[in-house]
């Protein structure tokens, strides 16, 4: 990509039309591994409570040397948009030239982070989940619940959706798109939503455990996608301390993330904590039985949002369908 043509701009519309999951994991998967190499850094991120309209707001920024990606998501969450008929994340991701540090492109944020939040959790079933498995658990019926379903689903020979939400009435969104990729689908209990799931994603806005330790069978794979923010929680944390803990980076996983809790407590250490690039870089096993107990804490850093961002603006190029504006 270059900038002598001008800048880049490529709104929501398009990113949906250009940027689908298979572009999407193979993204996300490639810039894992380059950040468990050292080829990719993430920058420390901004992440601060307005005072107004409840809403958080923040910056995810990183270089990904490897994918020569560069830039700056920008954008938070305004609890009060589903009121209006907006998505309650709001972003725009900023690539710039990593020769020259002009700005490249604008992208649309707010398809993409759904779309790279799943695909990381798509990631992580594809090389920790068990090769069996046949019930996906699904923990929270929010926006992104329906694009982690359907991601999830292309991972492993999925027969039935298993689904609780804190309020039971969002959950036919997710009976709707699993009947659409020909999965049975049942709403229950958290404790029966733990003793049939073989895969759990989570994905709630959670500030307490919403599944125990003594709920999950042997050889589960948990994907918490929720907690990105200290003081958030979406699993017991003796739960937490019990599998084998993954995560997109460690520093901020034991400061934000799921393991936060755990690490706090003492119950965790830090040591204990893989890299899930380090997975597919082939320098951990990943799974080592049938009955381990993974989880894989999603955090959400800022390279996922370049990567993705990344596809969508090289993509409008070389079709010739962003729109260019002079700086």
């Amino acid at each position: 990509m270059t900038t002598q043509q001008g800048l880049l701009i490529v709104g929501e519309d398009l990113c949906e039309q250009l940027v689908g999951r298979q572009q999407a994991f193979e993204a996300i998967q490639s810039v894992f591994g380059a950040m468990a190499s050292g080829g990719g850094r993430n920058f420390p991120v901004v992440r601060e409570a307005l005072g107004y309209a409840d809403a958080l707001y923040g910056f995810k920024s990183g270089f990904d040397r490897d994918g020569q990606v560069l830039g700056v998501k920008s954008g938070g969450y305004w609890p009060g948009n589903a009121a209006q008929g907006l998505t309650n994340h709001q972003s725009t991701v900023f690539l710039f030239d990593p020769d020259t540090g002009r700005l490249s492109a604008l992208v649309g944020g707010n398809y993409l982070t759904a779309l790279r939040t799943a695909a990381s959790s798509a990631v992580s079933i594809a090389h920790l989940a068990r090769k069996d498995a046949k019930v996906l658990g699904m923990v929270g019926a929010g926006h992104q619940s329906t694009f982690q379903l359907r991601a999830a689903a292309e991972q492993r020979d999925f027969e039935k959706v298993v689904a609780w939400n804190p309020h039971p009435d969002m959950l036919p969104r997710l009976a709707t798109v699993a009947e659409e990729i020909g999965l049975e689908f049942e709403a229950v209990s958290q404790q029966e939503l733990g003793a049939q799931a073989d895969v759990i994603i989570t994905i709630t806005s959670a500030f307490e455990p919403l599944l125990m330790k003594d709920w999950i069978k042997p050889g589960t794979h948990l994907a918490c996608m929720g907690t990105d923010t200290k003081g958030k929680m979406e699993v017991d944390p003796d739960l937490v301390a019990a599998t084998t803990v993954f995560t997109d980076e460690i520093a901020q996983s034991v400061t934000i993330g799921e393991t936060q809790h755990a690490v706090a407590s003492g119950a965790l250490t830090e040591t204990a904590i893989t890299p899930i690039g380090a997975v597919i870089n082939g320098d951990h096993p990943g799974r080592r039985n049938a009955d381990e107990i993974t989880l894989f804490d999603g955090t959400g850093v800022g390279l996922q949002d370049l990567a993705v961002a990344s596809v969508a603006a090289r993509r409008a190029a070389e079709t010739g369908k962003a729109q260019r504006a002079s700086l």
